[in-house]
């Protein structure tokens, strides 16, 4: 399902079974790719909000996953509760069953992955980002095998729909040991590091995709990483003018907090 055209009353054309693989060609839009899942208007990284991704006819959702005490991997972007629960805890410090007895302010709960991909359906695509920040190199290697194992359980038809990001270059290479038949899009930020922020460990990576920050994101980049074989997926757009000028440059994919909206913006004409 999708939102409809208030213009028209038409639901957007959405595809019935996307691809990351499917490279952008000229009359074609980007994949609509939900930033946490449809977060400008649920609550990020819950179910409520890959369940409305889909409503609301995203191609795909990313969301961000890390390690809990007892070794399973939930859906949560922070480190610890504090922005989002009102508590001090760390993610890494409390059990699944103490997770799962958390609220936060907004209401929603902590879902594991595999509840995450559930609740995507049979049709979205889903980004998965492996929060690697100030994990040490035994945590990262189980948060990439409890990953694995995750999409593993979840089925062959949900592990063609995967992809994995990570703003660690270890990380990637990491997941690429342990699942190279699954595609790894190397995220980077204008405020890393010149390395990180240039991407200099792509070449070392085998990265199907790049995933820059808007601002990194110019005409002239996005032609270099598709001349170099890579998907490009910009982050994180809303606003219609820049919306409608990464399409222009032919960006693979837009990852937005408000997908209906983005879809709007893309498949009407501006004015």
């Amino acid at each position: 399902m999708g939102t409809s055209d208030p213009r028209t009353g038409a639901g957007p054309v959405v595809p019935q079974q996307p691809s990351w693989s499917g490279r952008r060609v000229a009359a074609t839009l980007p994949l609509v790719i939900a930033h946490r899942g449809a977060s400008a208007v649920e609550p990020e990284n819950s179910l409520a909000a890959f369940e409305r991704a889909n409503a609301d006819g995203a191609d795909g959702v990313e969301l961000d996953v890390l390690s809990c005490a007892t070794g399973q991997v939930v859906v949560f972007h922070d480190d610890d509760l504090t922005r989002l629960g009102g508590r001090p805890e760390q993610i890494s410090t409390l059990s699944l069953d103490e997770l799962r007895g958390v609220r936060l302010l907004s209401g929603a709960a902590i879902p594991t992955l595999e509840d995450a991909l559930k609740a995507c359906g049979d049709r979205l695509l889903v980004n998965i980002e492996l929060k690697a920040s100030g994990i040490s190199g035994r945590d990262l290697r189980a948060l990439v095998e409890g990953v694995a194992a995750a999409i593993s359980r979840a089925g062959r038809r949900v592990e063609a729909r995967i992809l994995i990001s990570s703003f660690s270059p270890r990380a990637l290479q990491l997941w690429r040991r342990r699942a190279p038949h699954v595609p790894a899009g190397l995220l980077f930020e204008h405020q890393a590091a010149l390395p990180l922020r240039r991407a200099w460990a792509l070449p070392w990576l085998s990265a199907f995709s790049v995933h820059p920050e808007a601002v990194l994101c110019t005409a002239r980049a996005v032609a270099r990483w598709h001349r170099r074989g890579y998907r490009v997926n910009v982050w994180t757009v809303d606003e219609p003018a820049p919306l409608r000028r990464f399409a222009a440059m032919g960006v693979d994919g837009v990852i937005t907090n408000h997908p209906a909206r983005t879809r709007a913006t893309l498949s009407w004409p501006a004015g």
